[in-house]
């Protein structure tokens, strides 16, 4: 195989002018003189059965097309010229074998020129593929990586953020009744938090009248000095001045002074009143994101939201004593998560009209809620609305819904929800607070004044 492609190497094509014009003079001298030495007599072979000398020409033609060849076909010319002087070479000038000579070489020229034309043309696809191959290949890679990374993130974090508000609702039911505890479930909710947002070293202090105690209600990871609160550290007053969540990277880009805690997050109830603050002292270096401080802030609120729902939901009830009392405090809820974390949710509304039919369609609809969905059904004699509050969702996931409940309608009457009497709205919850929100859903449902306080038998 090495030897075949020296061999190659060395019979390929010159690519430079000045090699190409040494080889146009060079070669067919080369058959002069293997003519003189094989029939001095005769040494460009007119006179014999077949002028061997133009095999120089045609060689040329056919390695680099028609005007090499004629370079070599004037070279041969200069050769006769030069015997016929010297006496060498007697005779008229062979006419008929130089134009035989010359159209041979013409031939193969053309024939030459068409090929090299295609052998650049292919050479030129296939470095354009190589190119494209090569690219690819390095998008494959990167993508790879990506993958792996996504993986990895997936590992350590392997549930959904509703899931996180799922178990957080589960775990405000489940020990909310304990007032043994300024912050019940608080243990689980650090579980939690250290489960989704990966934290390793963290404490929950409960606070009662802006004084936030030094023992830990809830620790995970072994801490420094047990657990036990650093009241003067930076961050922690930084945090609780401001009100809002400080982590380390943006607190030492202020000018800060260095902190014992990574994140600092208060807990502060709907009526801006301090009952507690989350400490991180550790988190790994690749979680401490943008996204993941997003999370966080979402689910301490959403937990410190949850501890009052009655008093959260009297805002609302206050205006439309009908609300539900779950409807009223989740949809203040998912407004303070909007405002803390620019996470969207989105109301369904779906609008029957006055029809006996329909009425139980509405209760059946409603049953058909996702697991974090709250539902209110108005009932009035003009029309019934069944209101879905889907936490955490968008268009796309309200769109969805709709589609599902389309299909079940189909199935069921074989009509779509418009030939049902079921028109739907999108209400989504982002620039609008709850109170003008219900409003605009009152007006553009057309619900009367007295269905909005009293409550439906739903």
């Amino acid at each position: 195989m090495a030897v075949k492609d020296s061999l190659l190497r060395h019979l390929a094509p010159f690519g430079k002018p000045w090699a190409v014009a040494g080889e146009t003079a060079i070669l067919p001298l080369l058959a002069v003189a293997i003519g003189i030495w094989v029939n001095p007599l005769d040494p460009l072979w007119i006179n014999a059965g077949f002028p061997w000398v133009w095999f120089a020409p045609v060689i040329l033609a056919m390695r680099y097309g028609p005007f090499p060849g004629l370079g070599g076909a004037a070279v041969l010319l200069l050769a006769w010229l030069a015997f016929n002087a010297s006496g060498w070479v007697v005779g008229e000038f062979p006419k008929l074998n130089y134009l035989g000579g010359l159209i041979l070489v013409m031939l193969a020229g053309e024939f030459s020129s068409v090929w090299l034309a295609r052998a650049r043309r292919a050479e030129g696809v296939q470095a354009y593929l190589d190119q494209r191959l090569e690219y690819l290949t390095h998008q494959h890679y990167l993508l790879r990586l990506s993958h792996d990374r996504l993986e990895q993130d997936l590992i350590g974090r392997p549930m959904a953020m509703r899931d996180a508000l799922a178990s957080l609702q589960s775990l405000i039911r489940e020990q909310g009744a304990a007032a043994a505890s300024p912050l019940p479930g608080a243990q689980g909710l650090l579980r939690l938090l250290a489960q989704y947002c990966q934290l390793e070293i963290a404490t929950i202090h409960a606070a009662s009248d802006g004084e936030i105690t030094a023992e830990p209600v809830a620790t995970i990871g072994q801490g420094q000095n047990n657990g036990q609160l650093d009241a003067d550290d930076p961050l922690l007053r930084e945090a609780i001045e401001a009100g809002t969540l400080s982590h380390l990277a943006a607190a030492l880009a202020a000018g800060s002074s260095p902190s014992t805690y990574a994140i600092a997050v208060p807990m502060i109830t709907f009526d801006e009143q301090l009952i507690g603050v989350l400490a991180v002292e550790r988190v790994p270096f690749f979680a401490l994101g943008e996204e993941m401080l997003q999370t966080l802030n979402l689910l301490v609120s959403y937990y410190v939201d949850g501890l009052d729902e009655r008093k959260l939901a009297a805002e609302i009830q206050s205006e439309f004593p009908a609300c539900p009392d779950d409807f009223a405090a989740e949809l203040q809820r998912l407004w303070r998560v909007r405002q803390g974390s620019l996470s969207s949710s989105i109301i369904t509304v779906l609008e029957f009209l006055p029809r006996p039919e329909l009425d139980y369609l509405a209760l059946q609809i409603g049953r058909q809620r996702r697991a974090l969905d709250v539902s209110w059904l108005i009932d009035s004699p003009q029309r019934k609305v069944l209101v879905t509050l889907m936490p955490l969702a968008g268009a796309a996931a309200a769109e969805g819904y709709i589609a599902r409940i389309e299909e079940w309608v189909r199935q069921k009457s074989g009509c779509t929800l418009s030939e049902a009497g079921v028109f739907p709205h999108l209400l989504p919850i982002d620039e609008t607070a709850p109170l003008p929100l219900l409003e605009q859903l009152f007006e553009i449902c057309n619900v009367p004044a007295e269905a909005r306080s009293r409550r439906a038998d739903a």
